[in-house]
């Protein structure tokens, strides 16, 4: 959908989930000197001002990043994705917010790939100046549902794919589906990152389980729950991450991470957070 546009929800809660379990991920792929390829079917901007007139229009970027910025008890992987987020600050202030595409290029190693699609032309545009050049990386003015077939597999059979659309498109849960179901026959052993988020709609509560059986090798299933929607039902009560073929090590270490970010993020008594897997 080209009106959305990522940055108003920039840092919020949603973002430190999906950052800090794509953090995760990444870190794992590296422990294997063996190239790999991350694909980000809907990258944005690449990076966000937090100064701006869109984060601060609802200042969301407060509830998320803004809450663990100062703290000195951070759990492993949370003081990882917060330092990360100062290295996109080097004067020291909370100033900007790295994007999806920012988080792999401060992850990725000189021999892996990035794969980066987004539509919005501004963002594209954005995007281009900011990683078009880089060595390894190719970003492309294209729909990412679509673009992800050119992408996988990857000629080391080793890659990342995250999915996170705006789900304010029509058919974007479908899309999804559909998307991951060609992806597997292309590229089956490939890790595939979903993000989703919790509001009120069929489609959203309907996604994981539907996620689940197009997972025969397995599948790994968080979500974080830190607001009640508003009277009439609408906004983003928390998030969810689905990963298909999931790091083996990934279930323990969101075990340090999900009870603290309930606690740290929570907006209200009953926030609570939801961990299950299967493995193959």
């Amino acid at each position: 959908m080209l009106a959305y546009r990522h940055a108003f929800h920039a840092g919020n809660h949603a973002d430190v989930l999906k950052h800090t379990v794509l953090a995760l991920v990444l870190r794992y792929m590296n422990q294997k000197d063996k190239p790999y390829r991350l694909v980000d079917t809907h990258a944005g901007a690449g990076g966000y001002s937090l100064e701006g007139r869109y984060a601060q229009k609802k200042g969301e970027f407060e509830q998320g990043i803004g809450r663990l910025w100062d703290r000195n008890d951070l759990p492993e992987a949370v003081a990882d994705y917060v330092s990360m987020v100062r290295t996109f600050n080097p004067g020291g202030r909370l100033e900007q917010y790295p994007g999806s595409p920012a988080f792999a290029q401060m992850l990725l190693r000189a021999q892996d790939q990035l794969r980066l699609f987004e539509l919005h032309p501004t963002d594209y545009r954005i995007l281009e100046s900011y990683l078009g050049q880089v060595k390894g990386a190719e970003v492309k003015n294209a729909d990412g549902f679509e673009g992800l077939k050119s992408v996988i597999p990857p000629t080391s059979r080793r890659g990342v794919v995250l999915i996170d659309p705006s789900y304010e498109g029509h058919g974007d849960y479908a899309r999804v589906i559909a998307t991951l179901r060609d992806g597997l026959t292309r590229f089956a052993e490939g890790v595939y990152m979903v993000w989703y988020p919790q509001v009120q709609k069929v489609e959203a509560a309907e996604l994981p389980r539907r996620l689940e059986a197009l997972a025969p090798k397995g599948w790994l299933h968080a979500r974080l729950t830190v607001q009640v929607p508003d009277s009439q039902g609408f906004g983003l009560a928390g998030s969810g991450v689905f990963i298909l073929n999931p790091p083996y090590t990934l279930h323990d270490e969101l075990l340090k991470v999900l009870p603290y970010l309930v606690d740290v993020l929570g907006q209200y008594d009953e926030a609570e957070y939801l961990l299950e897997q299967r493995t193959s």
